[in-house]
């Protein structure tokens, strides 16, 4: 059982601290202590898997207050103009996310960064620990699931996605990877995610005054998770002059191959696993949140939405980025070009293993994957 109580006593060992500042997380780690307890069928591994990583938030959040109280200048960063790609997992969004982040101009968010937020020595700027923590977590999840290698290209020091920034205010799909809990992920989709989003910019503030120190010159924030699909309007309120890539692509052809990388995710920590059944709700909790964007864009057309094709992106990448640059009004190099170009060659899908997959192997077929996203379909295909 994972007890809240031992969690943060834990965490405040690590962290040398003697209370939160601000504790106002509580209700929602109950909820979702509750669900790994009752719904999750969590095997041993599991239950110390999603310990670790619930003290490590933990011992983040309290190391991150102990940092606002000795730098208060941090609170000071003013995050302006963010670019972020949204749309559906497997729609190239990491690709053309981690493509863009070798512009310096910009700032993007590293794994290890995400992970660990929090600076482990105040010279981290000269050698910053977190990368080799980062690097064996990462050779970790490789060794104990083999195949996410074929279904995500996962590097330490890669740009990543600021979900498992929000994931330190429990507010996020995170734990939802890892554990089969829908009636936790039901629950938290009714919830008001402003906490949330607060929380991630935040953490923003804090990494882009880390930056600073380390030298980076970049002005605004490339962001992308798909996890904003469900929360436009949040993301809109906390970040109001934000410029929004959408990506698209056929949920036939996404769907399947997510729920396969669900699958492989969760499949070490339970030995009661569902596949088919956590694949269904993720394709559910898809269809639900890009009809939540699709309203809200209906609702404010001068929400400003830049639409991309994954097949675009994939055949034409540098008339894509000339795009996105026109849309967010940014200056295109031909040096920022060049870098981009040397990185899509450096990591063609084609040097990663094939990603192998049955639709039905997750309870889906074509007919059914059509009728369930239809309104979406009918209005971007």
């Amino acid at each position: 059982m994972l007890d809240k109580q031992t969690l943060i006593s834990e965490a405040l060992t690590q962290a040398q601290r003697t209370s939160f500042v601000d504790d106002s997380f509580g209700p929602v780690l109950d909820r979702l202590l509750m669900a790994l307890n009752t719904e999750a069928s969590l095997n041993e591994v599991g239950i110390g898997f999603h310990g670790a990583r619930l003290r490590d938030l933990l011992t983040n959040r309290l190391r991150m207050e102990a940092w606002f109280e000795k730098y208060p200048e941090i609170l000071d960063e003013s995050i302006e103009r963010p670019i972020v790609v949204v749309g559906l997992p497997r729609t190239g969004t990491t690709m053309l996310h981690r493509t863009i982040a070798t512009d310096t101009s910009l700032l993007a968010p590293i794994w290890y960064e995400v992970r660990q937020p929090v600076p482990l020595a105040d010279d981290f700027e000269r050698l910053d620990e977190r990368i080799g923590i980062s690097e064996a977590e990462v050779a970790a999840m490789l060794e104990a699931a083999p195949e996410l290698a074929a279904i995500h290209p996962m590097d330490a020091r890669a740009p990543d996605e600021e979900i498992m920034l929000l994931e330190h205010s429990f507010m996020s799909t995170v734990p939802e990877c890892y554990a089969h809990i829908p009636t936790f992920g039901d629950w938290l989709y009714e919830q008001d995610q402003s906490a949330g989003y607060d929380y991630l910019y935040r953490c923003l503030q804090f990494l882009q005054w880390q930056k600073r120190k380390k030298g980076q010159s970049g002005t605004r924030w490339l962001l992308k998770t798909p996890h904003h699909l469900h929360y436009p309007e949040y993301l809109f309120n906390r970040f109001p002059d934000a410029a929004v890539v959408q990506t698209h692509r056929r949920p036939v052809d996404v769907i399947p191959s997510y729920g396969s990388m669900m699958a492989a995710l969760a499949q070490p920590f339970s030995n009661a696993l569902n596949a088919p059944a956590l694949a269904q709700d993720w394709a559910a909790k898809w269809a639900k949140g890009l009809t939540k964007t699709m309203d809200y864009r209906a609702a404010h057309p001068d929400a400003p939405y830049l639409d991309l094709y994954f097949m675009d992106t994939v055949a034409n990448p540098e008339t894509e980025i000339r795009k996105i640059y026109d849309f967010a009004d940014l200056d295109l190099t031909a040096e920022a070009l060049a870098e981009m170009a040397n990185w899509r060659a450096f990591n063609e899908r084609e040097s990663r293993p094939e990603h192998h997959y049955q639709l039905a192997d997750f309870g889906f077929d074509a007919e059914g994957i059509a009728a369930q996203f239809s309104k979406y379909i009918a209005a971007y295909f």
